[in-house]
């Protein structure tokens, strides 16, 4: 499918987004946030222990158990966290039962790699698998028209739709070198070193088949009255190339899918963004970048004014973490990356609700001071 990226809008920004019990993905920004916003998710393990929600094959295959186990999820955490909006539990409309499904495996399963379940957590890519050297230089993009899999989630689609009168939520479609890290496993980076051609042809397919993907979901969510324009890369794994590395042979796939959509965004993970911020600030328009706590925040402020930005604030902080030092960790966020998100990602069974909502609290305390100076 055309790659050209159609004409864009007044706004740009994405923000983080965690549907109930999903991994975290983004979404459009749609009007003004705080000064600091909090997005919160809770892991399926949490939900699992609390609520027995099963989130094995059934959880993905099956739309009209993911809107009752939606339900159960949606009401606990309205119960726990009262005013709070986490998952958009507090929103009216449509629940968004599409984001999650098959977690971070969508785009390798398209690949044909095989799958694994769990009742208390996200699916995972069979462990041990690599695509053979022969195999990787030949590989070519997915026939999607003739894709069972991908075809599969088409057919949830109209399920969706039928149950909640539109098709609302995101797939997860990783980043080029997540899904190649997944099908050839730690021989890609030797690849890097040894037979990049080999290598590149991976990239290749893989990018090719994110954007005819993403264009096709989007195309269908139009039909069902959802209006998506983007598209967004996690580069979870990037810290395992170099800078130069990542620049030279990976920057110009994620180039290619920002040049396809109207808006883009990176997922860096949770890692130091430094090494990678003069890459990143290629792409145009960037409107979403997110990282670690031990990323030069003023630095990136300054390199991306126009860009929403996010600080992931992992569980163990707030599990093990000093009420006084993540206040400490907050400040920080305000004075030097502000205004942004604090993504607070992948809360565990076992975490203190007070604690967690004490954190909420600091948050809007700390983004209410400084919206009014």
């Amino acid at each position: 499918m055309a790659t050209e990226a159609p004409p864009p809008t007044q706004t740009h920004q994405l923000r983080y987004y965690i549907a109930l019990s999903a991994p975290p993905t983004r979404e459009a920004v749609t009007g003004r946030d705080p000064y600091l916003r909090a997005e919160v998710g809770f892991t399926p393990k949490w939900f699992h222990e609390y609520l027995g929600v099963d989130f094995s094959e059934k959880w993905h295959e099956d739309p009209e158990y993911r809107l009752q186990s939606w339900e159960k999820m949606s009401a606990e955490v309205h119960e726990r966290f009262p005013g709070r909006n986490i998952g958009d539990c507090e929103e009216e409309g449509p629940p968004d039962i599409l984001t999650g499904l098959y977690g971070g495996c969508v785009v390798s399963q398209m690949f044909g790699l095989g799958v694994r379940y769990w009742p208390g957590s996200w699916p995972a890519s069979e462990h041990g698998y690599m695509l053979p050297d022969e195999e990787a230089s030949r590989l070519e993009p997915v026939d999607l028209e003739n894709n069972r899999f991908f075809q599969g989630i088409l057919d949830q689609c109209d399920r969706i739709e039928k149950l909640t009168g539109t098709v609302k939520g995101y797939l997860n479609w990783q980043g080029v070198l997540n899904t190649a890290f997944r099908m050839r496993g730690e021989r890609i980076f030797m690849d890097l070193i040894e037979a990049p051609d080999r290598a590149c042809r991976v990239f290749e397919a893989v990018t090719e088949t994110m954007i005819d993907g993403i264009k096709r979901l989007l195309a269908r969510q139009r039909e069902s009255g959802q209006d998506y324009r983007f598209a967004t890369i996690s580069n979870c794994v990037v810290n395992m190339l170099s800078p130069k590395h990542y620049e030279k042979y990976l920057l110009p796939y994620d180039l290619r899918i920002r040049s396809a959509f109207e808006d883009f965004g990176i997922h860096n993970c949770a890692w130091n963004v430094n090494p990678y911020m003069n890459a990143y600030a290629q792409a145009p328009r960037l409107g979403y970048l997110d990282m670690g706590l031990e990323s030069d925040f003023v630095r990136c402020r300054e390199m991306f004014p126009e860009t929403r930005r996010n600080l992931i604030y992992e569980d163990t902080d707030v599990a093990d973490k000093s009420r006084e030092e993540i206040r400490k960790d907050l400040e920080r966020t305000a004075v030097e990356l502000g205004p942004c998100d604090i993504g607070l990602p992948n809360i565990e069974y076992g975490i203190p609700d007070d604690k967690l909502l004490w954190v909420l609290d600091t948050i809007d305390e700390i983004s209410d001071r400084y919206e009014n100076d």
